[in-house]
């Protein structure tokens, strides 16, 4: 019996090519997108999994106020171990800074690098290829590397016991060698030295500081601790206890809390975190955006088995007088759908291997597929099997329920099935179309608004180039070179880019402050000429100068610090504020300008004056950009010459900020265009098999006198219906969807009705030029050829 219903489901399918095409493509293209979209959403929920205490890890954030921060206080998991039960083991890590490691001849700046707490090897799984696990970080001067950088520094030898020279200023050993950091960590790094070699230098661990915020803190649970609601919360309450016995009552009012490490990546949100973190939302969409899209290729398939249903009526009906019941029909019929799905598996298959790597471009991920993965090779079947399910589902129970003896009689008044239930599939694909399209309207909205968005400064023509090394020794000679040189004579020191910035303090006093007042001020040291550079507005005051000795502790703050503190912008100036106890005067206030992701407003800030700073900006003159790139290189070699050049755009690193977007972005785009293509292959073949239903009805109006118009405007009536029918249900759905999206932007473009209708004009226009063609043919045909036989 199988054997006879594959034989006839391949009949039907070499008889009907076209149709068979249609659905064959459909499936394929739409379970392709969908088996993209869940390769990168498996991705994203992997984040860290692949630790083995990953059930027990926990990293340490805290609240201050409206805001969380990734970072702690370095003792606080310290003495927590020694007091909390259930706390086994502690481990803290903090970036290290830009660092040059040479070894003979070459020269390598790395700045992916972290110092970690001895039991980091125990703590976190990372694969160790060479080295001993447990002594791996005992030597203060040893140094572990990844692979990669094994590779770069030491070709083919063996990098174990080799020395590298660090800053030019001392030597380190190469202790061991992990292999390269799994893309699904929260953690990237090129190498990690142990902390045991800045504790000598590091103001915060040598004076065990318990009110500065620098340290990511990871604690690890006994097994035996359930980490239920009441456990964890319990734990968060004794962490922020042990804080509060180390802080002025009231001065500090912090909350600590654990965070799942399987929660970091795609739950964070946190000030101070690690660049790169994801977004649950965006799985959300894009999981139930594969979803929409399979069910928009299965629609395909459902419409035309069922439009075409009249030509095996008679097929059905001879089963049944010989004998077959509706079960045997049924499986028939599934059976059939599941040969298409599983063929179009096969090709869906091809074209992920094929498409990956452009898929990755567009998604920034480093994902692979396994063919030979026997779960990845379940997965599939699993949607192959549900995909035939859903497709096959009504169309089997349909033509199953045909009566035999109306059937062979030739009495088919349905002449291609139920076709509000048809009707009703058109409508719900062009929804899930209409949906996607607006909502990769505003997606490029938002980007663009982003792009073009006045930031309180010029971000365009801004160099930057960190000051390292010998450098800042000789910081006079510096701006005596930049000065000679026209094309660097526009320049500012700042202690970081006005670009991110994650700092932040509450420890200001202004006159009248509220003593409960835990308002936290981001910072930046800048110089004289800052303001100037960027070209950003003093609203009131001045800025510092170098006619002004006391500018060395005076402050400029912008309009939202002024309001924070029961000021205005014209008042402000000359009242005293003192932060970290050294005390000075309001000398400017500078107009609100975004220092972070606009995700996130303008935050009240306090600008001290830093004749230094760690990184020079420079304004290039339009055309000159390579030209200058070039004079700062000079510059650099001369007065730093153990250290490699380095230097960026301002521009690009705003751009950076917003790199998870552009990626949404651009799968939208792709997504709606594939949605509506897959729903448009659908619109055709049924529209001509309409056209074919109609032939004699189309022939017969051609003879009283309809035009081609006529002809093509009735054919193309009932489309337009439905779509304009899905519009409206669309609107909805898509307004909800693109509203919860950008609640999470703090600046946002206003949606208005045009995107609705861009959309909607977009899929009616694409959905009568593929209506058209067939619509077209059939209204040209001879109506002697459809009359004939009559």
């Amino acid at each position: 019996m199988i054997k006879n219903y594959l034989k006839i489901a391949v009949r039907n399918i070499m008889r009907h090519k076209a149709f068979a095409l249609i659905n064959i493509a459909g499936l394929a293209i739409g379970m392709t997108c969908s088996i993209l979209i869940l390769l990168w959403v498996r991705n994203e929920l992997s984040y860290d999994r692949f630790h083995t205490n990953a059930g027990q890890l926990y990293r340490v954030v805290c609240g201050l106020g409206d805001f969380k921060y990734a970072v702690t206080p370095y003792p606080v998991v310290r003495e927590a171990q020694e007091k909390v039960p259930g706390i086994k083991s502690i481990t803290r890590l903090q970036p290290a800074e830009t660092t040059v490691f040479e070894i003979g001849n070459h020269k390598f700046e790395e700045t992916k690098g972290l110092y970690v707490d001895s039991t980091f090897m125990q703590s976190f799984s990372f694969q160790l290829v060479r080295g001993d696990r447990a002594n791996v970080l005992q030597r203060s001067d040893g140094i572990l590397i990844t692979e990669n950088m094994a590779r770069k520094y030491f070709g083919n030898d063996d990098p174990m016991g080799k020395v590298l020279r660090q800053n030019n200023n001392s030597n380190v050993v190469v202790t061991g060698v992990l292999a390269n950091i799994p893309a699904n960590s929260h953690l990237h790094f090129d190498y990690i030295m142990p902390m045991s070699a800045i504790e000598q230098t590091n103001n915060d661990i040598k004076n065990n500081v318990w009110d500065n915020f620098n340290f990511y803190s990871y604690v690890q649970l006994d097994e035996s601790v359930k980490p239920t609601s009441a456990t964890l919360k319990n734990l968060d309450n004794q962490l922020t206890r042990i804080f509060a016995q180390h802080i002025p009552k009231d001065a500090l009012n912090v909350q600590f809390n654990l965070q799942p490490l399987t929660d970091i990546h795609l739950h964070s949100g946190f000030q101070a975190d690690f660049a790169g973190m994801g977004n649950y939302l965006y799985v959300k969409i894009f999981f139930v955006v594969a979803i929409f899209i399979l069910i928009v290729a299965c629609i395909n398939f459902m419409n035309l088995a069922t439009a075409r249903s009249a030509r095996r009526a008679k097929e059905v009906g001879l089963r049944k007088v010989v004998g077959a019941g509706r079960a045997q029909l049924i499986a028939q019929f599934l059976g059939e759908s599941m040969l298409i799905s599983f063929f179009s598996l096969l090709i869906a298959m091809g074209l992920v291997w094929l498409l990956l790597p452009v898929f990755n471009n567009l998604a920034g991920k480093e994902l692979t597929i396994h063919f030979f993965d026997w779960k990845l090779l379940l997965t599939l079947a699993g949607i192959a099997l549900l995909t035939g399910l859903i497709s096959g589902s009504y169309p089997a129970l349909f033509l199953s329920g045909f009566k035999p003896a109306k059937v062979l009689k030739g009495n088919m008044k349905t002449m291609g099935g139920n076709l509000i239930f048809r009707n009703s599939l058109v409508v719900t694909q062009f929804i899930v179309s209409i949906v996607l399209l607006a909502g990769t309207a505003v997606v490029y909205k938002q980007l663009k608004y982003i792009k073009n968005m006045n930031l309180g400064f010029d971000r365009s023509n801004l160099l930057y180039m960190p000051i390292t090394g010998d450098m800042n020794n000789k910081i006079q000679t510096l701006k005596t070179e930049l000065k000679k040189d026209p094309l660097t004579s526009n320049f500012a020191f700042s202690n970081g880019l006005p670009v991110g910035l994650q700092n932040g303090t509450v420890n200001i006093q202004w006159e009248g402050k509220d003593p409960n007042d835990q308002t936290i001020f981001p910072n930046m040291d800048v110089s004289e000429d800052f303001f100037d550079v960027l070209q950003m507005k003093i609203l009131s005051g001045r800025a510092f100068s170098t006619e002004f000795k006391a500018d060395s502790s005076n402050y400029i703050l912008n309009e939202k610090a002024a309001r924070a503190m029961g000021m205005t912008p014209a008042n402000a100036i000359g009242k005293p504020l003192s932060m970290w106890d050294i005390k000075g005067t309001i000398v400017g206030v500078v107009k609100d300008f975004n220092f972070k992701a606009i995700q996130t407003e303008i935050q009240p800030m306090v600008i001290r004056l830093n004749r230094y700073g760690g990184l020079v900006i420079v304004r290039t003159k339009p055309g000159t950009t390579e030209a200058t790139i070039k004079a700062m290189e000079k510059i650099s070699i001369v007065l730093n010459p153990a250290y490699p050049f380095s230097y960026g755009f301002v521009d690009q690193e705003i751009e950076n900020l917003y790199k998870g977007e552009k990626q949404l972005g651009n799968l939208f785009n792709v997504f709606a265009i594939l949605a509506i293509f897959i729903s448009c292959m659908g619109l055709y073949g049924l529209s001509a098999f309409m056209a074919e239903q109609r032939t004699k009805e189309i022939g017969v109006r051609k003879v009283l006198g309809a035009s081609v118009g006529n002809v093509v405007y009735l054919l193309s009536l009932n489309f337009t219906r439905l779509i304009l029918i899905a519009t409206v249900i669309a609107i909805p759905f898509a307004w909800f969807a693109i509203n919860s999206w950008l609640k999470g932007f703090a600046y946002r473009v206003s949606v208005g009705w045009t995107v609705f209708l861009l959309a909607s004009l977009t899929a009616l226009v694409i959905a009568w030029i593929t209506v058209g063609y067939e619509s077209i043919k059939a209204a040209i045909a001879n109506p002697v050829k459809s009359l004939r036989s009559e």
